[in-house]
């Protein structure tokens, strides 16, 4: 049995990022660059704590799940694994008092939207005979439940689905390009930005009351 140590994680994740890097083109590493800075900044910004920090490493993770996404319809386990450990240390700082059962119930949260795409991704299977939902999808959106509160997961994955949905619009309607039931999306491309926008949505403007107060 081979134990995996977080510094074999780290290297791992280091050979993913490098091997994603090599077969990009230069202007996606400028976006990925880009929005990667543009979120870090903004977590540091509007959430001036531990907190802020957290989440700047949560961006950082999801521009690079995106970026790999969008060129090679693959996940990296190595990054879902990361964004899930950053994310039981994040729901265990938040209730330091009750670790434990902050722990739990970020494992809770995960598991339900894992299940359910799993769940998704059996039936689609099962009616058309072929993967609609990739494994990678399942464990991103376990990474979006240890992340983020209950009300706010429902949230993130209408955000990811209606971005996708645009996107493909606009190619087919702007670019002419046929979109049928073949068609192939990354939608941890979609996804995984939505992860952080429903984390800062959270963190900043839920977490205020005079922002919701009437």
């Amino acid at each position: 049995m081979i134990l995996t140590t977080p510094w074999s994680l780290l290297s791992r994740w280091c050979a993913v990022v490098l091997r994603t890097a090599s077969a990009t083109r230069t202007i996606d590493i400028l976006v990925s660059t880009g929005a990667a800075s543009i979120a870090v900044a903004a977590s540091l910004v509007l959430a001036p704590d531990w907190r802020g920090a957290a989440g700047a490493g949560l961006a950082l993770l999801m521009v690079t799940i995106a970026a790999v996404d969008a060129r090679r319809f693959i996940i990296p386990d190595e990054l879902s694994a990361a964004a899930l450990a950053l994310g039981f240390v994040y729901a265990m700082a938040e209730d330091a008092d009750a670790w434990g059962q902050a722990l739990a119930w970020s494992v809770l949260r995960g598991a339900v939207p894992a299940l359910a795409f799993l769940a998704v991704r059996a039936f689609y299977r099962r009616l058309r005979g072929r993967e609609g939902i990739g494994l990678g999808d399942v464990k991103l959106a376990g990474v979006a439940g240890v992340w983020l509160d209950w009300s706010i997961i429902p949230v993130a994955i209408e955000i990811a689905a209606v971005s996708a949905l645009g996107a493909y619009l606009i190619q087919h309607l702007c670019f002419g390009r046929a979109i049928g039931p073949a068609t192939r999306m990354p939608f941890g491309l979609f996804l995984a930005p939505a992860i952080w926008i429903g984390w800062l949505l959270e963190t900043t403007v839920l977490a205020c009351p005079s922002a919701v107060a009437f």
